[in-house]
């Protein structure tokens, strides 16, 4: 079956990948990203000729996660066009990497802005039209970060990415008598074929980040990079999530998994997530609210 599909963030890494992946498999697909006419122009000129010669229905759209107007345009903008929308993607997001302290609480919010409130701001715009239908998925790209090995100097992302997981979490089962569907996607630390560590925001502080670098912890952030580097197999490929998303998406309603992890690494978070999944899942029992666990038929 073909669905109408919204991915943000999908200017590069697991975004574009999915975003073209979905396409190739027929369906609908609308790559969401800022400035379309400027910055990122040259992206959708890439999309727009990708698509007509893989014959493939991916669009483009401006969506600005950090914008809640951009985000209420984008998703009416689809429903015109389109005139449905089954699936959003939550894909957006920004890293950053070095201490803690030396990030500056306007940073901290920065993070907070595109990994958890942009998803809040798009949910908000497309949820109105998914629970009116009674049927739809929220598809949520998280990080195996939120409860696996969690390395030094990635504080910023790794507690806004735990922020979102939790949020997701919730909406789970407070959308489940709506008819829609949640799935997390858990990628591990993929350090190669994508621009999620290349592009990573370093600290505003930079005199407190210096302490650190010439401190007790001189050689800790590179030590940290190399190590992650190593435990990830020669043959790791990031376009097994792009792949996998597309076979959640694939799935009949209400058969769809709850999260999958694809972590060539196994850092861990496969092991702690069965362990609070299931504690979710009993409490749900014990209250007598077993049903909100299912997407209603």
């Amino acid at each position: 079956m073909s669905h109408t599909i919204v991915v943000t963030g999908a200017s590069s890494g697991f975004g574009l990948m999915t975003a073209k992946a979905l396409a190739q498999a027929g369906h609908t697909v609308y790559a969401s990203m800022r400035d379309v006419s400027g910055r990122n122009a040259a992206r959708v000129a890439e999309i727009t000729a990708w698509a007509a010669q893989q014959r493939a229905d991916l669009r483009t759209v401006e969506l600005d996660v950090q914008s809640e107007a951009s985000s209420n345009a984008a998703i009416a903008q689809v429903l015109a066009e389109a005139g449905t929308l089954d699936v959003i993607i939550h894909n957006a997001g920004h890293m950053v990497f070095g201490p803690a302290e030396a990030f500056t609480p306007e940073q901290l919010m920065q993070q907070y802005d595109v990994n958890v409130l942009g998803t809040q701001r798009v949910n908000r715009a497309a949820l109105p039209f998914m629970r009116g239908r009674g049927r739809g998925l929220l598809l949520w790209v998280g990080s195996s970060s939120t409860r696996g090995g969690t390395p030094p100097f990635l504080a910023p992302y790794f507690a806004a990415k735990a922020a979102m997981d939790a949020l997701a979490v919730a909406y789970s089962t407070e959308l489940a008598r709506w008819g829609i569907e949640t799935t997390i996607m858990v990628p591990g630390a993929f350090t190669q074929g994508t621009n999620h560590f290349a592009h990573s925001g370093t600290p505003d502080d930079t005199a407190v980040a210096a302490e650190y670098e010439n401190g007790p912890y001189a050689g800790v952030a590179q030590q940290a990079l190399q190590g992650l580097a190593s435990l990830e197999p020669a043959d790791a490929d990031p376009e097994q999530v792009a792949r996998e998303i597309v076979r959640v998406v694939a799935l009949p309603h209400g058969r769809r998994p709850f999260r999958v992890h694809v972590d060539p690494s196994q850092d861990g978070a496969e092991v702690v997530n069965a362990v609070a999944d299931r504690m979710r899942t009993e409490m749900y029992r014990t209250i007598g609210l077993a049903d909100l666990l299912s997407p209603r038929a």
